[in-house]
């Protein structure tokens, strides 16, 4: 069953090759529905090697309904879409010619009925699809047990024997006198008339008459060949008498008196003395209501109880008309000659055909609750669509499904589930490519549906395909699939993914776009809020968690495009205010260095542009802090002077690097300026709250950094005094950074500057500002 998935994505994408060419999707051979029916077979064929398994019987009866159910489409589609042909009306044909043909004017009425005319379609398709006849015994010769009982007696004089027929004509049975055939020939002859039965069932009557024949009861085959409508092409007014020759204006076939021969075996069939298989054939041969009763007794499956009824109202409608018309000599004699053909108005005749019309449609709906012996009941989900197709009710079918995934009524735990869904949505979409109107809103849920079922079975590849069928909510749909796929797909196969969009038409910069938003949202949705307390920059940072990770990895949908790159520069600077907010600083970082370099070139909106430079200028700094760090951890106490000598100075590079950083930093409005008014959107709260973290931490680690290297660099004392100069300048206020969390990292800070200064007066004197005036 997965491979059919791919099998029927390949007969779809051929479909969409081909949507301009409506003759090429309806083709009877090459087209879409029997391409479709093709898969079915394909795959019946394969689980006829397979263990009949309760599951696998399941799997064969559905694919079984599909097959057919894409047959009947075929079968009826075409008609619907194409112009019917001009034609001459069956009381004009008469009216020319009384002699005309009944099959000349049963065609003629066949013609002037677009429902007769579907309805014959479908009783062949019923035909087509119906299961092969169960072939008798072979058998040597005529009643051969009876006859050898019968000579017996002869020979004997004994006489027949008691309940045996005494004569060997096809009446011998039923002249009332009880006498039967022997029991090997009266089983060889049901089984016979039961193979006859399913002969015509099948649409197979010259099969038919070739099993009488070789039966060797000739009278039967005449019997069976009486139901063919009689035609002579010499008396047909169809082009010219010079292009036929002699064989075509002295031959003839089917049955001249048919009329006769119906009344026959309508009788016939309504004989109690006859044995019902022999009266059920009958009544198949010469459907009618009133032998509809006897028919019916032997239909076994749904579809049998649609071949019975869609037969009997194609025979009723033929007859019915053949009797309005009047007027043949086939039909009536020359008593109908005489009198003529009926002549009524267009209109009549139209109405007539609506008053039939509503009569079929009755017909039709009581098939919906009729009772089965065999196979999948009446109200089975294929044998209701196949109802709907026939009444030309696809889009009500459509709208009732569509009801059934939105209700739950169609659980997604129930086997047909999955093969519903994918029959449904290539229904939608054959029906589009060949422009039929459909439901939209219940083409979207059915496609919903079937996306669902592609990604619970792991078709990840298909999405895009099915998605794009979606119209207006392709992009949407397709995003939300990408979004699903969370961690589980790498940065190959997310590029992937967007390529497949493209392929399928669809806009893949919108896709990349609300693919990246929706799975931010997502992420920070599983993630606590950045309000409280202050995090602490200094402790060891625990593993990324999975919405954080969810959360960083959501930037790169928008970074394979540069059509894009706005949109990753605005999420970017989201995502990293979420991280600096709550802490994450190493993923911040992170987030960073996944970012192309040509976003730092970007300009505009101006607003983003600039915190994003922000962010750089700070990680800039984070980094030479980290490597300051480093630096001051190689010392070791048995350097030699030259290299004590080389280390002290890339040592006082690094802090010289890093004290014009910050102060460049501190003395800008980094981030967001008037610190102390806090009001705004979420967005502002969130650059203060950053500024409230960081600001206090780089001014402490500079002067720690300062201070411990005074003793190597004393002018670095008097950068540490400068220092406290700016945290207090009125002009960048950043004091006001530091008032947050009660106060903690001020006291932190004044104490660090009361210790720097003591330092300065271990040096003599008393003068706290001599370090900065010297």
């Amino acid at each position: 069953m997965e491979a059919l998935y791919m099998q029927c994505a390949e007969v779809l994408s051929l479909a969409q090759s081909m949507k301009d060419d409506l003759a090429a999707l309806l083709d009877p051979d090459t087209g879409i529905a029997p391409r479709f029916r093709q898969l079915c077979r394909d795959q019946l064929e394969e689980l006829e090697n397979v263990a009949s398994f309760e599951s696998v019987s399941e799997e064969k009866e559905l694919l079984r309904l599909e097959e057919n159910t894409w047959a009947l489409l075929q079968a009826v589609m075409p008609a619907r879409k194409t112009e019917p042909p001009t034609f001459e009306y069956a009381q004009d044909l008469l009216q020319q010619n009384p002699y005309t043909p009944t099959a000349t004017i049963a065609q003629a009425i066949l013609n002037a009925s677009p429902v007769l005319t579907e309805l014959i379609v479908v009783r062949e398709w019923l035909q087509d699809t119906a299961p092969p006849p169960i072939q008798p015994e072979a058998t040597t010769g005529y009643w051969k047990f009876t006859k050898h009982n019968i000579m017996q007696g002869l020979r004997t004089g004994a006489g027949a024997r008691h309940g045996l027929v005494k004569e060997m004509d096809p009446d011998a049975v039923n002249r009332g006198d009880g006498r039967s055939l022997a029991a090997d020939d009266s089983s060889y002859e049901k089984g016979l008339v039961q193979a006859l039965h399913g002969y015509v069932r099948a649409g197979r009557l010259e099969d038919a008459i070739e099993l009488c024949q070789r039966a060797h009861q000739p009278w039967r085959a005449a019997s069976i060949r009486g139901s063919l409508l009689f035609y002579w092409k010499g008396i047909v007014n169809e082009g010219s008498q010079d292009e036929m020759d002699d064989n075509d204006v002295d031959s003839w076939t089917g049955n001249p008196n048919r009329r006769l021969w119906k009344s026959a075996c309508s009788r016939a069939a309504l004989n109690t003395a006859l044995a019902d298989y022999e009266r059920v054939l009958y009544a198949a041969l010469a459907p009618a209501p009133q032998t509809s009763l006897i028919l019916k007794s032997a239909c076994r499956t749904w579809e049998d109880h649609l071949w019975a009824q869609i037969s009997i109202m194609c025979e009723e409608k033929q007859t019915m008309e053949m009797s309005r018309l009047g007027g043949s000599f086939w039909e009536g004699g020359m008593s109908a000659v005489e009198k003529g053909a009926r002549s009524v108005s267009r209109e009549t005749m139209e109405e007539e055909e609506e008053e039939w019309e509503e009569e079929v449609r009755g017909a039709l709906n009581g098939l919906k609750s009729v009772h089965v012996e065999e196979g999948p009941p009446a109200d089975h989900p294929f044998h209701f669509s196949q109802l709907n197709i026939i009444q030309d009710k696809i889009g009500f079918l459509l709208e009732v499904f569509a009801e059934g995934l939105q209700n739950q009524s169609l659980q997604n735990t129930t086997y047909e589930y999955a093969p519903m869904c994918r029959f449904f949505a290539h229904l939608c979409l054959f029906l589009k490519l060949i422009d039929v109107t459909v439901p939209p809103d219940a083409v979207v849920v059915i496609l919903e549906a079937y996306l669902q079922v592609l990604e619970a079975a792991g078709q990840r590849e298909l999405i895009a395909m099915y998605a794009g069928a979606l119209g207006e909510n392709a992009v949407s749909r397709y995003a939300l699939f990408l979004v699903s796929l969370e961690l589980s797909a790498d940065l190959s196969e997310r590029r992937l993914a967007l390529t497949r969009a493209k392929e399928q038409g669809l806009d893949v910069d919108s896709v990349a776009a609300v693919t990246a938003e929706i799975t931010m949202n997502k992420a920070l949705e599983l993630l606590p809020a950045s309000r409280g307390p202050l995090p602490s920059t200094t402790a060891l940072q625990p593993p990324a968690k999975d919405a954080e990770i969810l959360l960083l990895r959501s930037i790169e949908w928008t970074t394979f495009s540069e059509a894009t790159y706005d949109r990753a520069l605005e999420q970017a600077n989201h995502i990293c205010r979420y991280f600096l907010a709550t802490g994450r600083v190493q993923l911040a970082q992170q987030l960073l260095n996944m970012l192309p370099a040509e976003l730092a070139a970007i300009g505009e909106p101006e607003e983003q542009a600039t915190e994003h430079l922000h962010y750089r200028q700070f990680f800039s700094i984070w980094e030479t802090l980290g490597r300051i760090v480093e630096c001051q951890a190689l010392e070791v106490s048995d350097m030699n002077r030259d290299t004590r000598n080389a280390w002290l100075q890339d040592y006082k590079l690094l802090i010289d690097q890093g004290h014009e950083q910050i102060v460049k930093l501190l003395t800008s409005e980094w981030l967001v300026n008037d610190v102390e008014n806090t009001a705004g959107d979420a967005r502002r709260r969130a650059l203060i709250r950053i500024r409230q973290i960081y600001i206090p931490e780089l001014v402490i680690r500079l002067h720690s950094t300062l201070f411990t290297s005074r003793f190597r660099f004393p002018d670095n004392l008097k950068l540490l005094l400068k220092l406290v100069n700016i945290v207090a300048d009125s002009r960048y206020k950043l004091y006001e950074d530091f008032f947050s969390d009660s106060g903690a990292r001020l006291d932190d800070y004044l104490g660090a500057v009361r210790r720097a200064i003591l330092g300065g007066l271990s040096g003599g004197g008393s003068d706290p500002f001599h370090v900065i005036l010297t």
